[in-house]
């Protein structure tokens, strides 16, 4: 779901990579910031079950978190899905690269691909160096 909003929205999309959470998370996103690629799009591993660690290993490698757009993904769940509000995810930047926590669930996927759309190609271009319009 995630590869194909991207896809349709102009961006190039390496296919999905599936990783367990915790320490191959951390490698992921280092490989991604690595080959800068403009935006990481996790899912799952958000919530708060003793396995859920995404947060975690994004915030090792984040240089700075981007508290607000994580705040509007929570958000856009409610109230429809009152449970929104548990999960942990993060976003921020590493290098040039955003990177933003999704849930795993669809609904929440879609919450929170809803709430990209409207930010998602600003906050690239001002990655980039790109200046208000």
């Amino acid at each position: 779901m995630i590869a194909g909003w991207l896809r349709d929205r102009g961006y190039a999309v390496d296919p999905p990579s599936v990783v367990p959470d915790g320490d191959p998370v951390v490698a992921a996103l280092r490989a991604a910031v690595s080959a800068r690629v403009d935006v990481v799009i996790t899912t799952g591993g958000t919530g708060i079950s003793p396995t859920d660690r995404t947060p975690e290993a994004t915030l090792a490698v984040l240089d700075y978190e981007v508290p607000g757009l994580a705040d509007a993904i929570r958000r856009a769940g409610l109230p429809a899905v009152p449970t929104s509000v548990l999960s942990r995810g993060v976003a921020g930047v590493a290098g040039r690269t955003l990177v933003v926590n999704l849930p795993g669930s669809t609904g929440g996927v879609r919450d929170g691909l809803g709430v990209l759309a409207d930010v998602l190609d600003h906050a690239v271009d001002q990655l980039r160096g790109g200046d208000h319009r």
